[in-house]
């Protein structure tokens, strides 16, 4: 090592050529976000504090953390955070990363369920419960269930409930999509986040995206197992005039309305992202059944 010290500057422009070299995402982004985990401050933070020396500890960390990212790691889980929706949630291994497409989702779900009155929400498959959690948090009236099959997230999913204020709003229950509630009073929105990935196409996936758990993403060999299964599934779960909310894969807009309009909901539509690929669906049951 050399006798300069390695302050912040220093450390952040070594880190960034080094990912850039590996041909890792974002390279300066995760070089900050991993550096302000090091040293407890923000970005911002950072920027103010150029020429801070790191001490040895804080040198030690932060090179555990550049070795771990360079293996593939995602920053989220060497961080154990996400944002989404304004909101800082706790994510590891257990979970799927929250994206912001599916921040696009929750928009559609609000804008679909104005303020006012006492909404009762089913997110299923909740995950990290970053849909639930911010559904809650945006409707103060609200109530919401949310399910998903491994005990993991769930408890996951209950300490992000905890740490947002809404844990009396929001029952995390494990199961496979609708059984926890099976019996409930029906539901204004259900909404999903699917696994919707063709399982001959996870190889092919970003390392990063590998290490995130198969579960959360294998949708079978079409990509729709799951999909079929909530869409199917949704409708009894749902008042009349209910809104079912799906998050899809960008290539399965045709075939999601097909199956959408073949079980019977009306006002079926498929929305697209930022760059304008197909990304949600939606569809209501009919009023009067």
């Amino acid at each position: 090592m050399s006798e300069a010290p390695w302050t912040v500057r220093r450390v952040l422009g070594w880190t960034t050529s080094h990912f850039d070299k590996r041909g890792l995402d974002a390279p300066r982004l995760a070089s900050e976000l991993l550096l302000s985990h090091v040293l407890g401050v923000d970005r911002v933070h950072l920027y103010t504090d150029l020429d801070r020396p790191l001490d040895k500890a804080e040198l030690t960390a932060y090179r555990a953390l550049i070795e771990r990212r360079v293996e593939g790691e995602p920053v989220q889980y060497l961080t154990g955070r996400r944002a989404f929706y304004g909101r800082v949630f706790q994510v590891d291994a257990r979970v799927l990363i929250p994206r912001p497409e599916t921040e696009l989702l929750v928009e559609a779900v609000l804008r679909a369920v104005p303020q006012g009155g006492a909404p009762r929400f089913l997110d299923v498959a909740t995950g990290s419960g970053c849909i639930a959690v911010t559904l809650a948090a945006e409707r103060p009236a609200a109530t919401v269930i949310a399910t998903d099959v491994d005990e993991g997230c769930c408890l996951l999913a209950r300490a992000n409930a905890e740490a947002a204020g809404v844990a009396e709003r929001v029952q995390i229950r494990p199961g496979d999509l609708f059984a926890p509630v099976s019996g409930e009073a029906p539901f204004d929105v259900v909404v999903s986040n699917p696994p919707y990935v063709r399982t001959g196409e996870l190889a092919g996936l970003q390392a990063e995206v590998r290490r995130e758990p198969r579960l959360a993403l294998d949708g079978g060999p079409d990509g729709l197992t799951l999909v079929a299964r909530v869409v199917d599934g949704a409708f009894a779960q749902l008042l009349p005039g209910g809104l079912l909310a799906l998050e899809i894969g960008e290539e399965q807009g045709a075939a999601v309305r097909d199956l959408l309009q073949v079980r019977g909901y009306e006002r079926v539509r498929i929305e697209t992202d930022l760059e304008r690929r197909d990304r949600m669906a939606f569809g209501t049951r009919p009023r009067g059944q």
